[in-house]
């Protein structure tokens, strides 16, 4: 048994591409209205298109969410233009991989408040609403790296072990109010991400391993999103860890 999508709210963080642009699409499809956050207006007009075409709603909000002020204006935003927000994926990320003795700290600055304070901060946004209605699920995107450390992903690591470690404690905070929240950890994936990688070193040798495996797909992650939203009232994943077969780690 699943929880029927239709004329459900969704506010999908980092939609212009991966894993946000394909949970969108699947959300659209199981008859959620959409609304789609990210910097790049053109990837996000062209995904909302794709998604009326298809008889699906869709709105599109162009933020920053390294910016606490305009990750929480895309929530109000959303109520603003479907009238509530039930479930938010918050999805936006960089992954910037270096040593720490050299690290850009600048850099890492970005990456911390894009991938944990950004998402602490939409989350905040959310949760009046999600609290009066007596109904919300928020859906964190972490990765392995949230649950084992490598060399070169110091930080990297540190926000998506603060990503696990924030949902878990915000899980135990707003469950009487029936506010579900997942954490999506996904391991080696065919997506933008690693372009993020500044040391072009470590993106060649990164892709390189990547490109030996069998990598998931942004469809897949989406498929584990699709299922943990779906679920009955009274049934939370509390988190889904996933990896390709070929990876190690």
């Amino acid at each position: 048994m699943s929880m029927d999508m239709n004329g459900r709210v969704a506010l999908v963080t980092g939609a212009s591409s991966g894993f946000g642009e394909a949970v969108a699409l699947g959300l659209a499809k199981a008859g959620a209205k959409v609304a789609l956050a990210a910097r790049r207006e053109d990837r996000l007009r062209d995904l909302a298109r794709r998604i009326t075409d298809q008889g699906g709603q869709a709105h599109v909000i162009v933020a920053d969410f390294t910016d606490e002020a305009q990750a929480q204006r895309a929530v109000r935003e959303t109520e603003a233009a479907f009238g509530r927000l039930d479930i938010l994926i918050n999805n936006a990320g960089v992954m910037y991989l270096e040593p720490v003795a050299t690290a850009d700290l600048g850099r890492w600055r970005s990456m911390i408040e894009l991938n944990l304070l950004g998402l602490i901060a939409a989350t905040q946004a959310a949760l009046p609403g999600m609290s009066a209605r007596k109904d919300g699920h928020i859906v964190n995107i972490a990765s392995t790296a949230g649950h084992v450390s490598n060399p070169l992903a110091a930080a990297y690591s540190a926000t998506k072990f603060g990503v696990v470690g924030f949902s878990e404690a915000l899980r135990k905070e707003v469950y009487k109010d029936n506010i579900r929240v997942s954490v999506i950890s996904p391991g080696m994936a065919a997506t933008e991400l690693r372009d993020h990688i500044a040391v072009e070193t470590i993106q060649t040798t990164l892709n390189k391993t990547a490109d030996a495996m069998r990598q998931l797909t942004a469809e897949d992650v989406a498929d584990a999103i699709l299922y943990a939203v779906s679920r009955p009232p009274h049934v939370t994943i509390n988190e889904i860890l996933m990896r390709s077969t070929d990876q190690e780690r």
